[in-house]
């Protein structure tokens, strides 16, 4: 007679040929209250142009839009632009804005490629929450420097993702790195 499995610990035993990655940490992100970002309060890009660069992680102000680095980055290096003013479209921004929100893109890239070289870039914005914006309330764009061989198996089975460098040191690379007037 074949061994039945009639209960849920014997199940939980058999082997399924996966390796497992606890990540226990990760929990309390996903427990947590999200704050309501259309409040501009309660923005972390409001917020971050109220502190100093190193501490907001800014690395380029301009006049209407800024460059400050992504939290929980793709890559080492991801940068968003994000307008001054808290906007949730792209439709939103004045020619002004829309003209340095562009250029500051421009910027990034130039600065990224000084500061580390990568092989290619994603660029990009989500538009609303059901597009996967995170801050939907204030309108923000992607950059994503990538490399050849930088994507492998932890964020596809363990949506982990290993950073070989710290935010503030990617932060003075950066800043360092980025464009002057005239270059």
């Amino acid at each position: 007679m074949p061994h039945e499995i009639d209960t849920e610990a014997e199940f939980a035993r058999v082997p399924d040929g996966f390796e497992r990655l606890w990540t226990p940490h990760r929990m309390a992100y996903i427990e947590a209250d999200k704050p309501d970002h259309d409040d501009d309060d309660a923005c972390p890009f409001c917020a971050a142009q109220a502190k100093d660069d190193e501490e907001a992680l800014i690395v380029h102000r301009g006049r209407t839009c800024f460059v400050i680095l992504n939290l929980f980055p793709y890559n080492p290096g991801h940068l968003l632009i994000c307008p001054n003013r808290h906007i949730p479209s792209y439709l939103d921004l004045t020619d002004e804005e829309t003209a340095e929100f562009t250029e500051l893109t421009k910027q990034s890239v130039r600065a990224l490629t000084a500061a580390s070289a990568p092989h290619g870039f994603n660029l990009g914005m989500n538009q609303g929450e059901v597009a996967g914006a995170g801050v939907a309330a204030h309108l923000h764009q992607h950059v994503v420097p990538r490399w050849g061989g930088d994507s492998n198996f932890l964020p596809i089975v363990a949506q982990t993702k290993a950073l070989p460098v710290l935010l503030a040191d990617t932060r003075s690379r950066l800043a360092d790195a980025w464009p002057h007037n005239g270059d």
